[in-house]
């Protein structure tokens, strides 16, 4: 799915700008709206690709297919005083607009308005640079999801599980980083892509659905 040449490259420049920023502004604005101001403080309340891209994240987005922005800090003291909920849909608002993005730009493809061309040259068609958009931002979606520090899942996964898991996650949360980072460089080195096992279906089923191909 992830063909580097200049096409690729040009079509992931453009929606890592435009996922990455949506996708920080979306967890900024949904603390805001919760009342809390630390994001709008931080200069985060944006859609600026400015105050969001993370160099080493964009780089492994652009040359790895997946990446990362620089997380949008919150205060999750004074969200939780507003609603019990408030942590949960702070983090449940980055996976949910990138899911948007994605829908949005399945419209023309599924209407067939666009053409069905891969690229030919140096820069990509309609076509393609819209099927590396759906892609980029449904695996975003998907990775952001796992239930493991510091993605938005491991927030999502403490509030919807019984609080008899609250001390497992706690102990694992330290661990998350280095949990990620095994299964996704040092699992593939020994042959065991386990994100691509459970990522992959997924994501190409739901890019099934949205295109209709």
């Amino acid at each position: 799915m992830f063909n580097l040449n200049s096409a690729t490259i040009i079509s992931r420049i453009i929606t890592l700008i435009i996922a990455f920023s949506v996708h920080e502004f979306a967890h900024a604005w949904t603390a805001n709206a919760f009342g809390d101001d630390t994001p709008r403080a931080n200069g985060r309340l944006t859609l600026n690709p400015a105050a969001h891209l993370d160099l080493m994240g964009t780089l492994m987005l652009l040359f790895a297919g997946f990446g990362w922005a620089r997380p949008v800090p919150i205060n999750p003291y004074t969200l939780r005083r507003r609603s019990p909920s408030a942590v949960m849909w702070v983090s449940l608002a980055g996976p949910l607009s990138n899911l948007l993005l994605a829908i949005l730009a399945a419209i023309p493809l599924r209407l067939g308005l666009v053409p069905f061309r891969f690229s030919s040259g140096m820069l990509p068609s309609i076509f393609s640079f819209l099927l590396e958009f759906i892609s980029i931002n449904l695996l975003l979606l998907l990775f952001n999801l796992i239930p493991l520090a510091p993605l938005d899942g491991e927030k999502i996964v403490e509030f919807l599980f019984p609080p008899s898991w609250a001390n497992f996650m706690e102990t694992i949360r330290p661990y998350g980083p280095l949990i990620l980072m095994a299964l996704i460089f040092v699992g593939p080195m020994v042959g065991i892509d386990l994100l691509g096992l459970i990522l992959r279906p997924a994501l190409l089923g739901l890019r099934s659905i949205l295109i209709g191909i």
